[in-house]
C-alpha cells in the first residue's frame, strides 16, 4: 500500500513539474476552467484533475502540451508524451480559484518586486480589479453551493502591508458575521507589526499563512529584497501565539538554488515554533524567468524525484515535532493542488 502511494504521489509530482495539459479542440469540459490571479499557476487558464485521491490544478492549453486529456470510456485517460500515464482522471470545479473553497487575491499590484512573482505583471483585464464589497457578495452567493467548504483571502500590497491588512481585515469581518460559524476563513497576508496579526485574528481569520519564501538568507535578499528576513520569522513566532500551533503555514520555494539540506533546515525551524511548511516547487514562466535569472543565475529546474525526497523528508520532520498539514481547513494545505503534501500525498 505504501509503495502504491509513492507511485501515485511520483505521478502528481511529474504532473506538477511538468508542461500544460492538451485539451482537444472538440472536447467540451465539465466546469469552466480557472484563471489564477495568484500562486503558481498566476496568470494561466487551468482545470483540477483527480486520481486515486491525488489533486492537482494544471494549465491546460488546446494546441500542445506533454500531457494530453482523451475522453475514454465516458471518462477521461490522461496521456504523457503519446503515452498512457494516468488511466481514469476525474476533472473537479473550483469555487473560486480553488476546489471546494472561495479563494481571493484583492489585489495584484505590489509594493515589493519578489522576483518569482508573477502575479504584479498580470495584464489587467485578467486581474478583476474587483472592489471589497464585490468579493464579499461572491464568497456568500458561493456559500450557497454544496462543494462549498471554506474561505481564505491574500493580497498583494499595493500601498502598505497595513493598510492592505485593513482591506484583509474588513472583507474577513464581513464574511465572518455572514457565513456559518463553522465555516473556517484563513488568510495570507504581508504584515509589517503584530498588530497586524492580531487585527487579522480579531476579524475572524482561523488561520494565517505568513511566507518566508526561502530559508536562505542571501537569497532571500537576492529575490525578495525589499522584505525583511529576520522580521518575518518573527512575524511567523507571534502568528503562532495568536492562532495556535499547526494554524500558522509558510512557503517555502525550492528551485532558487538552495540546497536540500537548507530546505529541510527551514522545515524544522518552523515545525519547533509550531508553523507547518509548504514546501512549493518554482515555476518558470515568460513573466518571472528574466528577474530571477538575472538575480540568481541559471536555476536547475525542480525534478519529481526531489519533489518526492523533500517530501519524505519534511514528513520525518512533521513527525518528529507532532505537527501536520492535516490541522489546516483552509488555502494550500486544503486545496492540495500544487505540493506533495505529507500524510495526504505520501
Amino acid at each position: 500500500m505504501e509503495t502504491d502511494l509513492k507511485d501515485l504521489a511520483i505521478k502528481k509530482a511529474i504532473l506538477i513539474t511538468g508542461g500544460p495539459v492538451r485539451i482537444p479542440g472538440d472536447m467540451v469540459l465539465p466546469f469552466h476552467p480557472s484563471r489564477s490571479t495568484a500562486g503558481p499557476g498566476a496568470g494561466s487558464v487551468s482545470i483540477v484533475l483527480t486520481f486515486r485521491g491525488m489533486r492537482v490544478k494544471k494549465a491546460i492549453s488546446r494546441k500542445e502540451g506533454e500531457f494530453e486529456l482523451v475522453q475514454k470510456h465516458g471518462g477521461y485517460e490522461l496521456l504523457r508524451n503519446g503515452h498512457p500515464f494516468i488511466p481514469v482522471v476525474e476533472i473537479r470545479p473550483t469555487i473560486f480559484h480553488s476546489p471546494e473553497q472561495a479563494f481571493f487575491n484583492l489585489d495584484t499590484e505590489c509594493i515589493y518586486d519578489c522576483k518569482f512573482c508573477a502575479s504584479r505583471k498580470l495584464d489587467k483585464r485578467i486581474t478583476k480589479n474587483l472592489d471589497l464589497d464585490k468579493v464579499v457578495s461572491m464568497v456568500l452567493n458561493a456559500s450557497k453551493r454544496d462543494d462549498f467548504k471554506a474561505v481564505a483571502f491574500t493580497s498583494a500590497v499595493v500601498d502598505s502591508p497595513s493598510e492592505t491588512v485593513k482591506r484583509l481585515a474588513y472583507v474577513i469581518c464581513r464574511v465572518r458575521e455572514q457565513l456559518d460559524p463553522d465555516i473556517p476563513i484563513g488568510v495570507e497576508p504581508y504584515v509589517e507589526c503584530f498588530d497586524d496579526i492580531d487585527r487579522l485574528k480579531a476579524a475572524g481569520a482561523d488561520e494565517i499563512k505568513i511566507n518566508i519564501e526561502t530559508y536562505d538568507e542571501g537569497t532571500f535578499k537576492k529575490v525578495c529584497g525589499k522584505q525583511d528576513f529576520r522580521w518575518i520569522l518573527k512575524a511567523i513566532r507571534y502568528a503562532v501565539q495568536v492562532f495556535g500551533r499547526g494554524k500558522v503555514c509558510t512557503n517555502i520555494i525550492v528551485g532558487l538554488g538552495e540546497t536540500d539540506e537548507n530546505v529541510l533546515e527551514g522545515v524544522s525551524y518552523m515545525a519547533k515554533i509550531g508553523c507547518v511548511t509548504t514546501l512549493r516547487p518554482l515555476k518558470l514562466n515568460d513573466l518571472n524567468v528574466s528577474d530571477l535569472e538575472n538575480s540568481l543565475g541559471h536555476l536547475e529546474p525542480v525534478t519529481p524525484d526531489r519533489m518526492i525526497r523533500l517530501a519524505e523528508g519534511q514528513k520525518e520532520i512533521f513527525e518528529l515535532y507532532g505537527i501536520s498539514p492535516l490541522s489546516f481547513r483552509t488555502m494550500c494545505h486544503m486545496c492540495t493542488c500544487c505540493d506533495i503534501v505529507p500524510f495526504r500525498d505520501i
